[in-house]
């Protein structure tokens, strides 16, 4: 026959619960055990020193002395022992000859007979106490003589009797148990109360079931390639993920836990982005070699509790839809082109039909060697192909804006004079969005027109870009270059990004940029990049 099981708690709450109540009930336990013993030692005591000072004040008696010598003691000790007896509580005072016969008893029966007792050492002349069973039960008693004239003739022994003791200590455990037990139902009521408040917080979860979170909690995040970062109520960084001290440039041993986000030497623009109270949705922000976009929410539960923040790399998608976007131009440009070639045509078939055969022929070679010369003057000038195909068409970009490129004499790079560490992509960036930037500022203006410089001079590669717009307030000077500062009103896709992207790749190719004021007018927009590898015949200008 199996033997029923008490259930074990399963929860978290529910066990602590339980050896909270258990430790407790310990605790008072042992309390209670120690009083009763504590108290039984001290309540012996206390009737010892009462039954001395009675047995003591009835040796001292007169009228007990002169009793003593009648012929009859106990007719006249009798009555004075029992009223001795009630006076004092205590259990029997027995007054007896020094050889112990008793002159007074409780029980009439007993006077006449033997005391039981050890009497000795009152016999010599001294008082002193034990505990002793006698006709009475088990008692603490004290003996002590009495004296005439120095002599011993008489003894009186008084004593309580152990069980006396007893009841009144256990009347005094019973007191404590009772104040005990209230404060094993307080405690077992705010023991309560407290588990129930952690078993909200636990959800009802068992230690197990809390340790394979944990676990899968730690599995998550290693394995998120995103970037996670929480941070507490005063912004310090309460957890970050491998994604996260990747994107953020946040070294594996570098302790950033409890530090405020202000502290991780951030961008202005991405710290303030994380300081703030409200959530960011979708937010580009660049670091010094990548492009990030940022969400963040608040965690609230009555009161803001901090704020978790995710970060995605989007560098590449970045750096694609730079590309998309100058294909795109060049599809316009190519379209617009292929509509003006058609205009073109319809010229040349009308003159020819019309019979001006000649006219024809020196309409279409004209517009042929104009757009003959403007590649002959690019290519001339740079010999780079991936920069000469971006001058071309950036120029037939600018011209459907009404604005005239030009690649000023200056210009000089040979093919093959660029080293690797410079890479098409960043070349692009740089010198496409600058362009960009000039179109944009020299659009609308009387005289629209934005000129490029490219050479190479002291082992450095320059691109100057110049525009006839507004210019720059020196003001500005710095602000341009940050993410969503733009004069311009913002479009669908915003504003703001281009400069930021160059001064991103310009900075990470340890390089300088910086942006002054045009002689006519204008803004210069100027990009020194180092040339690490050889520079093979220096390049001229």
């Amino acid at each position: 026959m199996r033997l029923p099981t008490v259930p074990r708690p399963r929860s978290l709450a529910g066990q602590l619960f339980a050896m909270q109540a258990v430790l407790i009930a310990v605790l008072v336990a042992g309390y209670a055990l120690f009083s009763y013993v504590s108290d039984r030692h001290q309540a012996e005591q206390a009737a010892a020193r009462q039954a001395a000072a009675v047995a003591r004040s009835v040796a001292d008696a007169p009228s007990v002395r002169t009793a003593i010598h009648t012929p009859d003691p106990t007719k006249e000790l009798q009555p004075y022992a029992l009223q001795v007896m009630r006076d004092t509580e205590v259990d029997f005072v027995t007054i007896m000859t020094p050889d112990g016969i008793r002159w007074t008893h409780p029980d009439q029966n007993e006077i006449g007979r033997h005391y039981l007792g050890h009497i000795d050492a009152a016999r010599q002349g001294h008082t002193f106490s034990e505990t002793y069973r006698g006709t009475l039960g088990p008692s603490v008693r004290t003996v002590t003589p009495v004296l005439d004239n120095g002599r011993v003739i008489g003894l009186v022994s008084a004593g309580i009797r152990v069980e006396a003791i007893s009841r009144r200590v256990q009347e005094q455990v019973t007191a404590l148990l009772g104040v005990a037990g209230g404060a094993l139902a307080l405690g077992a009521v705010g023991t309560f109360v407290i588990n129930a408040r952690l078993r909200r917080h636990t959800h009802g979860m068992n230690a197990a079931e809390l340790s394979r979170m944990h676990d899968y909690h730690q599995a998550a995040l290693h394995a998120v390639r995103e970037g996670l970062l929480m941070l507490d109520g005063q912004f310090r960084v309460a957890l970050i993920n491998d994604g996260g001290r990747e994107l953020l440039g946040v070294g594996p041993e570098e302790e950033v836990v409890g530090r405020s986000v202000a502290e991780l030497g951030l961008p202005a623009p991405l710290t303030g982005a994380l300081l703030a109270a409200g959530p960011r949705v979708d937010e580009v922000h660049l670091t010094a070699d990548r492009v990030l976009v940022l969400n963040t929410s608040p965690v609230s539960g009555g009161e803001r509790r901090g704020t978790v923040a995710t970060l995605r790399d989007v560098t590449e998608l970045q750096a694609l839809t730079g590309e998309l976007d100058s294909e795109r131009g060049f599809t316009q440009a190519l379209r617009s082109q292929a509509h003006e070639a058609a205009n073109r045509l319809h010229t040349v078939v009308s003159l020819i039909e019309l019979g001006r055969a000649a006219e024809a022929v020196d309409f279409a070679t004209a517009e042929l060697e104009l757009a003959q010369a403007l590649t002959d003057q690019v290519v001339a000038a740079v010999s780079e192909p991936v920069l000469a195909a971006l001058l071309l068409g950036k120029t037939a970009q600018a011209n459907e804006r009404g604005v005239e490129l030009v690649v000023s004499d200056e210009s000089r790079l040979d093919d093959g004079l660029l080293p690797e560490s410079l890479s098409a992509r960043d070349l692009v960036t740089v010198l496409g969005n600058l362009i960009d930037n000039a179109v944009d500022a020299a659009q609308g203006t009387v005289r629209a027109r934005v000129t490029v410089t490219a050479f190479a001079e002291d082992a450095e590669l320059v691109m100057r870009v110049t525009d006839t717009g507004a210019g720059v307030d020196p003001a500005h000077a710095e602000l341009v270059f940050q993410r969503g500062f733009s004069t311009k009103p913002a479009g669908p896709g915003g504003r703001g990004l281009g400069l930021a992207l160059v001064r991103q790749a310009v900075t990470r190719l340890e390089g300088a940029l910086t942006v002054t004021e045009a002689p006519e007018g204008g803004a210069v927009f100027e990009v020194r990049l180092p040339l690490r590898a050889s520079l093979a015949g220096g390049g001229a200008r």
